[in-house]
């Protein structure tokens, strides 16, 4: 089939195989050209390794440390008429990448907040690899089930404490208008924090700690994001921000945990970027069109893997990393220079439909959300026949 992308809203809904692996070989290109990362890790486990930060991640401490790799993800496999999900292409040409380079990878293709795949994630690394000393929690999913009491909760992207105003860029139609969130209810807060928090973080962590797989001074590292003035009403101070706040307060608790084997645990702050995740928020398509023009133009604007290259060797490979004053890991210093925000602000309030490609980079948005799922990438042939079927060993 001639496979070409099928957006809806904020979703494509399908992916081009070789294009996934392109993007996997840049990641890697990238990685090895910056040379090996002194003392980085060995053993790593990936718990949400198949896309954005988490895939970084995972090549990053592989291409740049020679480490052996666990992932878990929930990915769609391809059939004889559909393709399979973007994660799922992805993981798949890393495996390729990885088993040409001698590199050991293994990846778990499961619920990660279910207790059946920690398990199997534990006998994977008993059988293989043994103890780790790095843990990235990069999990994103719009509900979970609760492992002990088998509840569902759902999240949403919800103000808290009123209902907010802001300009919007729909991106299927290019209007620009103003949209109104209604405020989240008590329990659609707490529905979030148990989904987006750090609940399963503190799970996945005493699981292993039992199963004694937390290897001497080991690492483990979740993912945030907190943005500045304009993304705060419905970021920071909203559903998410309560999630990710829950995060600050298992960082703790995973701390002292680790005591035994003087481990650490911290938040790592990485700077926006165009996600599948991102784009269903509102004003982040918005603030992101403008953020891409605005840091492309001063030359400090970075990608997932130039994130993950220095989150590895600024702050969690370094005896000088860079922390906030709540412990916190930043990599989002160069996002939130006052310099960068103060022309974000400026050109928001001028934006409309008739000047939204002068004032703002939406041709680099989009080029980037398609990229997500291996549409756009230079060197792929879109108009050849393409199986959506790709062999793996994962």
């Amino acid at each position: 089939m001639i496979i070409k992308p099928k957006v809806r809203g904020f979703i494509c809904i399908n992916a081009h195989p070789q294009g996934c692996a392109a993007n996997v070989q840049e990641f890697i290109d990238y990685t090895k050209a910056q040379g090996t990362i002194e003392n980085g890790p060995k053993n790593v486990l990936v718990l949400g390794c198949s896309t954005g930060y988490g895939l970084a991640s995972r090549i990053t401490a592989a291409f740049g440390s020679g480490a052996k790799t666990l992932g878990v993800c929930f990915e769609k496999p391809p059939t004889d008429r559909k393709t399979g999900s973007a994660g799922y292409y992805n993981t798949a040409a890393f495996h390729a990448q990885a088993e040409a380079a001698g590199l050991y990878a293994h990846t778990i293709n499961g619920d990660a907040f279910s207790t059946a795949c920690k398990e199997q994630v534990i006998a994977q690394l008993q059988k293989d690899m043994g103890k780790v000393d790095l843990i990235v929690y990069s999990l994103a999913a719009p509900r979970r089930t609760d492992p002990v009491t088998g509840e569902v909760y759902s999240s949403v992207l919800k103000p808290i404490g009123g209902d907010y105003t802001a300009k919007n860029l729909n991106t299927d139609t290019l209007k620009v208008s103003d949209v109104t969130v209604e405020a989240a209810t008590q329990e659609e807060i707490a529905a979030t924090v148990n989904v987006m928090g750090g609940a399963d973080w503190e799970l996945w962590i005493d699981a292993l700690k039992q199963a004694d797989l937390l290897a001497q001074g080991c690492q483990t590292v979740a993912y945030t994001y907190r943005g500045d003035k304009l993304t705060w009403p419905i970021y920071g101070h909203a559903t998410i921000g309560k999630a990710k706040e829950d995060l600050d307060r298992a960082a703790g608790a995973i701390q002292a945990s680790l005591a035994g084997v003087q481990g650490e645990a911290r938040v790592a702050v990485l700077k926006a970027l165009v996600t599948q995740a991102s784009s269903a928020i509102p004003v982040m398509p918005l603030y992101l069109s403008i953020l891409i023009k605005v840091m492309k133009e001063d030359g400090s604007d970075e990608g997932c893997i130039e994130q993950l290259q220095r989150l590895f060797t600024e702050c969690l490979y370094t005896d000088a990393p860079r922390l906030d004053e709540q412990g916190r890991f930043r990599v989002d210093e160069k996002e939130l220079d006052p310099a960068i925000q103060a022309k974000v602000e400026a050109i928001w309030p001028e934006v409309t439909e008739d000047n939204l490609f002068e004032l703002t980079d939406f041709k680099g948005y989009q080029t980037e959300f398609l990229k997500l799922f291996g549409f756009g990438v230079q060197g792929v042939d879109y108009d050849a026949e393409t199986s959506p079927l790709v062999e793996h060993n994962f």
